[in-house]
This record gives C-alpha cells, structure tokens and sequence, in this order.
C-alpha cells in the first residue's frame, strides 16, 4: 500500500511538472521510481509514460514546434541509441544512481551560471546524439535539450513544444530497442495501467500551471526541480554504497 502512495505521487507530480515545462517527468520519476522498482523497470515505466504524455499533449503544442530542429535532433538521436543500449543491458544501480545525480547537478551548475551557446545545425545534430545516448540508456532525454534551448535563449512555448514532439518519437524508438535487446516485464505493464488516471490529472493541473508562467519564472523553476532531484539522489547513492 506504502508503494502505491508513493508510485502515485511520483507520477502525478512528474506529470504536472512534465506538462508545466516540456522535461520534467523523466527528470522527477527516474530517480524516485528507483526508490520502488529495479533499474530495468523504473527506466522503461519512465519511458512509457513520457511516450504517452508527449502523444496526449501533441495537439496543443503542435504550431509551437520548431520542425527544423526537431528533425536534426530526431537525426541525431539516431546515432546516439545504440551507444544508450549498450548501457542500459550492464547497469549498476547504484553507478547508475551516482551518474545521473552528477549529469543533473552539472546541467544545473551551467543553466545557473548563464550557459550561453550559438545555435548551429552541427551542434543540433550533437545534442541530438546526447540525447538519444541518455534516453535508450537512462530513460532521460531532457536534459541536453534543455541546457541547449535555456543556452540559447529559446522561448518557454518552443521549448516545451519541440521538446514534447522528439519525445514522441525518440521514447518510442528507445521503448523498442529496449524490449528487442533486453526484454521487458509483466510488472512495468501493469505499473504503467495503473498511473494512466493519474497521468491525465497532472496533465490538466500542468496545463493551468503553464498559462500562468512568465519566462524568469520558468527559468528559476527549472533550477529548482534539477537540482534538488541532484542533490537526493546523489545523497541517496552515496549512502547506498
């Protein structure tokens, strides 16, 4: 009963925060589904849903997208994959809990300090590649988006927008290679039913939540969510070892 608490509200949260900013779930629920499922699992129950939000949510957000750089990401996240896999099948949990904790403190450390970067079609293809690497691997396709928009000054709507369409394909494609490659369980299936309710809450108190947020709001929120999910789970894996 204590798990499923905890399960719903790892969901609901993520999902308004998803909803809200265009990255938040995989960001809030890998590491706090690693409290209550194995590696394996967390990852792909993470997976799922990210694949289920950015679909329900396409219809609102589709005129905000930049197509052009979505397709260099989506490109690039091509080549990224199976390096991703590769990581996925010799996970250890808790090098795998550390790792993520250090990227999420790292990304944060350079959006705080202004990170600025010139956007090009080479560097598109890059972070789309990063990408890739950290959604077939780790569930966490976010990050290298986000620190590439904030750096870029891209503007909240486009962020979220373009965001949430290479989801669609880029958690779909991972979703795939993963079940190929290293199978899946009962249990990731059932856990997934069980939060789709859930989902469709945080997507409607999201959506509210966004209307209200002004760029520097979004900016500051962002912030926040990194780094304190860093701090945790890098606390957390530290005293697992």
């Amino acid at each position: 009963m204590e798990n499923i608490f905890v399960f719903i509200s790892i969901v609901l949260v993520a999902s308004i925060l998803q909803t809200s900013t265009g990255f938040g779930f995989s960001v809030i629920s890998t590491p706090f589904l690693l409290m209550i499922f194995h590696p394996q699992e967390a990852i792909q129950i993470n997976i799922i849903l990210n694949f289920l939000i950015s679909v329900l949510l396409f219809r609102k957000i589709r005129t905000d997208i930049d197509y052009v750089i979505l397709k260099r990401f989506i490109l690039g996240s091509l080549a990224g994959v199976p390096f991703g896999i590769l990581l996925f099948i010799s996970i250890n949990i808790n090098a795998f809990k550390l790792g993520i904790s250090i990227l999420l403190l790292l990304f944060t450390l350079l959006l705080i300090c202004r990170f600025k970067v010139k956007r090009t079609k080479f560097r598109d293809f890059i972070v789309g590649g990063i990408s890739g690497l950290l959604s077939s691997s780790i569930g966490m396709a976010g990050p290298p988006l986000l620190l590439y928009f904030t750096g870029t000054d891209t503007e909240k709507e486009k962020i979220r927008a373009t965001t949430l369409a290479y989801f669609i394909f880029i958690y779909f494609i991972s979703l795939i290679v993963q079940i190929i490659f290293a199978g899946t369980e009962k249990i990731i299936w059932q856990s997934t039913l069980y939060a789709v309710l859930i989902v469709f809450f945080g997507l409607y108190i999201g959506q509210m939540i966004f209307s209200r947020l002004n760029q520097r709001v979004f900016r500051i929120f962002t912030y926040i969510i990194l780094s304190c999910t860093g701090i945790y789970l890098f606390l957390e894996s530290l005293s697992s070892m």
